[in-house]
């Protein structure tokens, strides 16, 4: 699964966490960022932000978002004021359990 969907362009903010029953337990979901990349003044970022989300897709933390993720996930884009460049983000919809398991076993790491 790629991510393709640009929610900026799509003027869709994240959704506010909610509560669902699964199996008869509350399991809260919440949008996360799991990634973060910097781009330098571009003609086209979106065109270049194409090559650092693939190869974060590849890696073992985004093969496990992608596994792991309720919705397809999603990225922005904005400026980036200190280096004149832009800055996006990658976010995910998980459960908190989720959310737990991926901050202990991939935030922090070279994954």
């Amino acid at each position: 699964m790629a991510i393709t969907r640009n929610r900026t362009a799509e003027y869709m903010n994240a959704t506010p966490s909610e509560v669902k029953i699964v199996d008869g337990v509350a399991v809260k979901f919440s949008d996360i960022v799991v990634h973060t990349f910097r781009l330098s003044d571009v003609e086209d970022p979106e065109i270049y932000a194409a090559g650092p989300i693939w190869d974060w897709q590849q890696s073992p933390a985004g093969v496990w978002i992608l596994e792991h993720a309720v919705n397809q996930p999603w990225w922005t884009k904005r400026m980036d004021y200190h280096s004149y460049g832009y800055e996006f983000n990658i976010v995910a919809r998980l459960s908190e359990a989720d959310q737990i398991f991926f901050r202990l076993k991939y935030v922090g790491t070279k994954n």
